[in-house]
């Protein structure tokens, strides 16, 4: 049995070194393609849910002139529920349904009618129907003075009736004086009715605020959404370079919008 076993010629076995190696670098080539594979799905969901976030739920705005200062200031950052009023379908002109109207007193974006490159961000104060008036620039709703505690003046007594204007007296009630008599102003106006599926809106800094008086009513197509929170902010008014580092408005960083 011995020398039958001697007989037999040896096997000579595979190098398990290279073998090894080789399955090495199969495995390797194989992790390079999954893993990029796998952060190639990370990135395309992140910016799909990203883009599904922004354009139906919440878009950050920043505040870039001091229109509604008293509430928001140059370099705050807001976020802005889109849902509310409804988001826009992209490309159908169409809208989901809202959540509830817009209401008196909301603070809201909107695409700026003569630019809708542009959003603005100002205070809803009459919707359709609503007859809307100022005198000396205290604001009337349906022959009703207005409590507008969130109002700042600046430069009250600057108030000169400009071509601006003009286009208030084609809104005008019937009652009003003649068109000419009494010619539109920042302070003085009105009195006009909103009309249907129109908005008007003014800035806090009532003063210093391209808003409705100077060109006209908001059509609810236009309606982005009311912002919620203030998630940053800076004062940009400093000559250092690294204002938006160094200038942090810690107090107003999670305050709410009213």
């Amino acid at each position: 049995m011995t020398e039958f076993d001697q007989t037999i010629p040896p096997v000579r076995a595979s190098n398990p070194v290279r073998r090894t190696e080789a399955l090495r670098e199969v495995n390797r080539g194989r992790s390079r393609i999954a893993f990029i594979g796998e952060w190639a799905k990370v990135f395309t969901t992140s910016v799909l849910l990203f883009l599904v976030v922004k354009t139906f739920f919440v878009e950050a705005f920043k505040i870039p002139s001091g229109s509604m200062e008293g509430t928001l200031l140059v370099g705050d950052f807001l976020l802005v529920n889109k849902l509310v009023y409804g988001a826009e379908l992209p490309f159908s002109g169409r809208r989901l349904p809202a959540l509830r109207t817009p209401t008196r007193g909301d603070v809201i974006v909107f695409e700026f009618p003569e630019d809708r490159t542009k959003n603005f961000v100002k205070r809803l104060v009459g919707v359709a129907g609503d007859t809307l008036a100022m005198h000396d620039g205290v604001l009337y709703r349906n022959g009703q003075q207005v409590a507008e505690r969130y109002v700042k003046h600046e430069d009250a007594s600057s108030d000169v009736a400009t071509d601006a204007f003009r286009w208030q007296r084609h809104h005008l009630l019937a009652s009003a004086s003649p068109a000419g008599s009494n010619p539109p102003s920042r302070n003085n106006w009105g009195p006009l009715v909103v009309p249907e599926r129109n908005y008007f809106v003014l800035g806090d800094n009532r003063d210093n605020s391209l808003d409705s008086r100077y060109w006209g009513f908001v059509p609810d197509s236009l309606m982005k959404g009311r912002p919620m929170v203030i998630y940053y902010s800076y004062s940009p008014d400093s000559s250092g370079g690294l204002a938006w580092l160094t200038r942090i408005r810690w107090n107003r960083i999670g305050e709410r919008v009213q």
